[in-house]
């Protein structure tokens, strides 16, 4: 009687921590799932992609619970969903989800390191908008502490791009004429004086495919930067530049230090932190960029900061509540400026996804604004939901009309310790509620 009291206790426990009723939530005709097992991490990027020739089709990757890195496609004329499995065992950790890149032939190649560890790896598909057979796998960089992979390609340079947190926490980068064959890492941004010290920017990038590459990044972490502060710039042709077209630097002449780049943010004027989420580009060729700041830790607040004429037009979103792991209230929380996530719309910019809590969990919304940040609507995606519903992302590529976002949806106490799942808004059929801006938590200026 004992033992089975014991095992009954331990049953509830695992229920209360895991979350094992998976009970339908929101607009149940709304979503469907990719995956009942997988997370990702937010830096890198694309974590989605979307590619239309033969076929319409979303592809993403994640982690599983016992640290598979696998590769999904869901099919949007039949409804068909395929997997891969790109690494059997890649450990337990959300950082060694991988990133992708879709080749000029539309064959996918997929980027993907081991949180911290030695070596970054790539490997693309035989086949177009096929992931049930893929070429040998590549070694971009054996060198050590690599994490958070994000590749671009520039047709006007004929290269290949891609970069990642290197062996001294810092920004690096590689490129390649074939994706085959890769040049020695550089370190890309730096600060003078400070190799020595644990100091970690953190990057996130965009190209326009032809010519740009688009780059925002903080001093480090928020964890360890108490003024964190958002810069910007953009590469061409061998130089940086600011927003306004002033030149930073070139490749001649790396890194370059975070001081140098364009303002977007400044943590120090404020003294409050805040943390990179992504970044894209308008119409014009011109970056938005969503971020965090943080001015408790249980108080998130996402901003918009978008280039308008001649400076940062910056506005506050909403507030989103604390942090999302969900850590025991016995315990001290490890990762306490984790938010719940934003992401833009890569293809219209004045759409956000974002999660924010609401009534004690964490919902998915789509925000939309008409005058570059100013004032904001918004559209339920999630709601009343059981679990948390976090880190959701448009797929880089998509250009429909109607919603179509993918997030984690479970519970999450560590980025070793998950059990989520990747669900999905399909937009073939779907509805959702939309609000205005007085109706949400109005933004406070």
């Amino acid at each position: 009687m004992t033992r089975f009291c014991v095992a009954a206790f331990s049953l509830v426990i695992l229920a209360i921590t895991f979350g094992c009723e998976r009970l339908p939530e929101g607009p149940i005709s709304a979503f469907d799932v990719l995956s009942k097992d997988g997370a990702w991490c937010w830096i890198q990027d694309p974590r989605a992609v979307y590619v239309e020739g033969k076929h319409k089709r979303t592809y993403a990757g994640w982690m599983t619970l016992e640290g598979k890195l696998q590769v999904g496609s869901y099919d949007h004329e039949t409804g068909n969903m395929e997997y891969y499995t790109l690494k059997e065992y890649w450990d337990v950790d959300d950082h060694n989800s991988n990133s992708f890149l879709v080749l000029p032939d539309k064959r996918l190649m997929a980027f993907y390191t081991r949180h911290n560890l030695t070596g970054l790896f790539c490997r693309a598909t035989l086949k177009p908008e096929d992931i049930s057979t893929w070429e040998n796998e590549v070694t971009v960089s054996n060198t050590s502490r690599i994490t958070y992979s994000q590749p671009v390609h520039l047709s006007d340079e004929g290269r290949f791009y891609v970069f990642w947190r290197g062996p001294s926490w810092k920004p690096t980068f590689s490129w390649s004429t074939d994706a085959k064959n890769w040049s020695d890492p550089r370190i890309l941004i730096q600060e003078e004086g400070r190799e020595a010290k644990n100091i970690r920017p953190y990057m996130k990038v965009i190209s326009d495919n032809k010519a740009t590459i688009h780059l925002t990044f903080t001093d480090g972490h928020p964890r360890d930067e108490p003024f964190n502060s958002i810069y910007y710039m953009r590469y061409e042709n061998g130089t940086f530049y600011k927003a306004d077209g002033k030149k930073i630097g070139d490749v001649k002449n790396l890194p370059i230090p975070p001081s140098m780049g364009d303002i977007v943010y400044d943590g120090k004027a404020t003294r409050i932190r805040a943390w990179i989420w992504d970044i894209a580009l308008d119409n014009a060729g011109l970056p938005v960029i969503v971020y965090v700041r943080l001015p408790k830790e249980t108080d998130h607040r996402y901003h918009y900061a978008r280039w308008v004429a001649t400076r940062w037009l910056d506005t506050e979103i909403t507030p989103a509540g604390r942090w999302f792991p969900q850590t025991s209230i016995l315990r001290h929380e490890r990762e306490p400026h984790y938010s719940g996530g934003i992401a833009l719309d890569h293809s219209n910019p004045s759409v956000v996804y974002l999660s924010r809590q609401i009534n004690g969990t964490f919902e998915i919304e789509k925000w939309i604004t008409s005058d570059k940040g100013k004032t904001w609507s918004n559209i339920a995606i999630t709601r009343n939901s059981k679990h948390p519903n976090v880190r959701p992302v448009v797929p880089r590529g998509y250009t429909g009309k109607k919603e179509h976002v993918l997030w984690m949806h479970g519970d999450y106490v560590h980025y070793t310790k998950y059990k989520t799942e990747i669900r999905f808004l399909k937009p073939e059929a779907h509805t959702a509620q939309q609000n205005t801006a007085a109706d949400a938590d109005k933004p406070r200026r």
